[in-house]
């Protein structure tokens, strides 16, 4: 079983009612067991047009699905959600992200982990610390938590 770190986002529709649903949709999934699953935040969009204000939450879980098996179920949820990809960064009523998977390093065009953006990102790193602090990012040998810390002073 991988220990495997999820983020979740919203700023379209229901916000808070759009993470459950998703969260609910991961969880009862076969192969997959719930370690964890952080407050919701309210976060200022970053990059991309004008929006409203983000809910993002993150979720560990425990599973022996692959990565891309589960790359293709968070996109299916999405989709299934009416999520519509039409401008990068742009507002979605639903984002579900792999953030990291154990240990496990993937660079490939649709599919990055650790999640190439999170240690930059606060609206990441302040939900998983809330859940999993000491877990450390496969390619920078650091926890979340000194990634956060770090990414305060700057």
């Amino acid at each position: 079983m991988a220990c495997v770190c999820i983020g979740l986002g919203s700023n379209v529709g229901d916000r808070a009612r759009n993470l459950v649903y998703a969260y609910d949709r991961i969880i009862t999934l076969r192969g997959i067991q719930l370690l964890k699953l952080s407050r919701f935040y309210e976060t200022t969009p970053v990059g991309g047009p004008p929006q409203p204000m983000f809910l993002n939450a993150a979720l560990s879980i425990e599973t022996t699905w692959t990565p891309h098996q589960l790359l293709k179920e968070f996109q299916h949820i999405e989709r299934f959600m009416g999520r519509v990809r039409a401008v990068k960064w742009g507002p979605r009523n639903i984002d579900i992200d792999i953030l990291l998977y154990g240990d496990k390093i993937v660079n490939e065009d649709q599919l990055k982990i650790p999640h190439p953006l999170m240690h930059t990102r606060l609206f990441v790193l302040e939900p998983l610390i809330e859940i999993e602090p000491n877990i450390v990012h496969p390619l920078f040998n650091k926890t979340v938590l000194h990634l956060y810390k770090n990414l305060k002073l700057h």
